[in-house]
């Protein structure tokens, strides 16, 4: 007769820090500390509906929770973070557009209600996120980086796992067309 050998499996504390492949903690709760609000503009910069920027920032630091390996310290947690920011909100765009054609193939969508808001800066962000709509996504996403988070150039190709020259002209593009369609709006 064999005796089978029981595993006992114990889930690691909530207060346990995870460790990477080298042996060092990467603590989630510091990072959701320092870069909550940078990933919640970054989310809502790349063009979320505000009803689900909260959701997708949770769903971002989740993520990280999940794989707190995956950060290799080659680069700063804020180009991390917003790679991976990037690949939620993408992921999400997807399921909103699978989920708008279905809408569509049963009811007719009501049309969008304008709102007018009585703040100068806030009718400003207003008008920059719907500027940024016309974008493609990689402009916009090279245009954020750049102009609105400050993020040099080869910062902004390591995020985006392109060539700086790459980056550079995409955030060259993306200025342009802003500009075009400034022109357009007057």
């Amino acid at each position: 007769m064999s005796t089978a050998r029981r595993l006992r499996v114990v889930p690691p504390s909530i207060d346990a820090e995870p460790v990477d492949e080298a042996g060092a903690s990467t603590d989630v709760a510091a990072l959701y500390r320092e870069h909550f609000a940078f990933v919640w503009r970054s989310v809502r910069r790349l063009g979320v509906e505000p009803a689900a920027v909260d959701d997708l920032v949770q769903e971002v630091f989740i993520v990280v929770a999940r794989r707190p390996h995956a950060f290799k310290k080659r680069s700063t947690p804020r180009t991390w973070l917003f790679g991976i920011a990037m690949r939620v909100v993408s992921h999400h765009r997807r399921g909103a557009s699978r989920r708008r054609r279905k809408h569509d193939a049963f009811a007719e969508m009501p049309s969008g209600v304008h709102r007018v808001d009585p703040y100068p800066q806030a009718e400003a962000a207003h008008t920059l996120l719907r500027l940024l709509d016309c974008l493609p996504q990689r402009h916009r996403a090279a245009y954020v980086l750049a102009e609105l988070e400050g993020l040099t150039g080869p910062e902004v190709a390591e995020v985006l796992d392109v060539r700086p020259s790459t980056a550079y002209a995409w955030i060259d593009a993306a200025r342009k067309r802003l500009l075009q369609q400034l022109e357009e709006a007057r």
